[in-house]
């Protein structure tokens, strides 16, 4: 993993679909459709890797985080 501070990892989108369980094409296949957390482009061109930083996956997982199926179906008539 590559640091850029000391609260900051950056992961490889391996190691980020090792932490949901699921293979990095999971991943891509959500970046195409604008889903997924946030990622980085590690270079200019579109065939560079890209980047999860740790803090991003943790702010995306509390949002989808209920505490009923109500909430749930709630907080998506807000999207």
């Amino acid at each position: 993993m590559f640091s850029c501070n000391e609260s900051t990892q950056l992961l490889t989108s391996a190691q980020t679909a090792e932490l949901f369980g699921f293979k990095p094409q999971t991943l891509r296949a959500w970046r195409l459709r604008g889903k997924g957390p946030p990622y980085i482009r590690l270079g200019d061109s579109s065939k560079a890797p890209v980047g999860y930083f740790e803090s991003d996956i943790l702010d995306w997982l509390n949002e989808r985080r209920f505490s009923s199926t109500t909430e749930e179906t709630e907080s998506q008539r807000v999207l």
